[in-house]
């Protein structure tokens, strides 16, 4: 096979940075299964591991990015074959293994997942390792018997991309839905997704009693820290906390009241760890009763390996808004 392109991580004088350049598939981690990539697309996590601002990677170089599709090259494991349509998301991808950030990718064969029937390698990627998270939500919310009956379900970090797909997926099956945002730009955006109620963030007090009035029935939380801690405060008895991000910060300070008085669970929620029945299970959903109803609008941005680093920068930056899919050999 001949050199093909991929955005590498490496880290030189204590800085780390990334770049397109030529490797050989002889340079990526070990797998079972080759690839052929055509899609992969930006989350939060790709920008902290990609400009080393969160000590995601540990071991340099690295090709970065968590999730890809595309079609199987070659396989050594019965259960793929040349030009089956797949998916990887999760584990250690485009972390302590090479990712998906190049136009060839080597995994194991345990991480690969058929492409669901009816969904494509765009849309695959469009919702990636976000729209997987919410499912995996809606998969724990239910669990833990999280009913529309309970109240406004309060959506943090909504205009990111898991924000996007929660507002999405949470009005379709009945929640009424409040998104929490410190873009105004953004709310007429917000509420074409689904949100029926805005909430600025910058307007909460987050300095309140240990607890306070209940008012939502539940909330998908991409944010922590402080927003965190004053969600736990104001949940409704018997509702649920799906705790996905860190973007507001890792410190949780909070009591036993909301646990003991009223009955409310924080629900962690850990993508890259799923089982792979439930992560077969859940990409089904997402293509069935799950599936996102708005992903066009909420595809914003569809990039080259090349304009990662702007990405990356806009993104930590806060100025992204939706998803960002990377085109990497494009279906015709």
């Amino acid at each position: 096979m001949d050199k093909f392109r991929a955005f590498r991580v490496h880290r030189e004088n204590n800085k780390v940075f990334g770049r397109v350049e030529n490797l050989n598939i002889s340079d990526l981690s070990k797998g079972e299964v080759v690839i052929k990539a055509s899609y992969s697309s930006v989350n939060y996590k790709d920008a902290l591991a990609s400009t080393g601002a969160g000590k995601i990677i540990r071991n340099f170089p690295r090709v970065s990015g968590i999730n890809v599709s595309g079609y199987v090259v070659s396989s050594s494991d019965k259960r793929f074959k040349e030009g089956d349509p797949v998916i990887v998301t999760g584990y250690e991808f485009g972390v302590n293994h090479d990712g998906g950030y190049a136009e060839y990718v080597r995994v194991p064969s345990d991480w690969v997942v058929a492409l669901p029937k009816g969904m494509s390698l765009f849309n695959a990627m469009a919702i990636g390792t976000a729209g997987f998270t919410v499912a995996l939500c809606v998969q724990r919310l239910e669990e833990n018997n999280q009913l529309p009956e309970l109240g406004k379900f309060i959506i943090t970090g909504a205009s990111g991309g898991v924000g996007n797909f929660a507002i999405d997926i949470m009005s379709a099956l009945g929640y009424q839905v409040v998104a929490v945002t410190g873009k105004p730009d953004r709310h007429q955006s917000l509420i074409d997704l689904g949100a029926d109620h805005l909430l600025d963030r910058n307007t909460i007090d987050l300095k309140g009693a240990p607890l306070e009035k209940g008012q939502w029935g539940g909330a998908i939380d991409n944010l922590g820290g402080e927003i965190l801690s004053w969600l736990t405060k104001t949940v409704n008895v018997g509702g649920n906390i799906a705790s996905v991000g860190l973007a507001g910060g890792t410190e949780l300070n909070t009591t036993v009241m909301p646990f003991i008085l009223r009955g409310v669970s924080i629900l962690g929620i850990n993508a890259p760890a799923c089982s792979m029945k439930l992560r077969t299970r859940l990409w089904e959903r997402l293509v069935n009763d799950l599936a996102p109803k708005k992903i066009d609008t909420i595809v914003t941005n569809v990039v080259q390996l090349e304009d990662l680093p702007d990405v990356f920068k806009n993104m930590l930056a806060g100025k992204t808004f939706g998803r960002t899919v990377v085109s990497i050999n494009p279906e015709k």
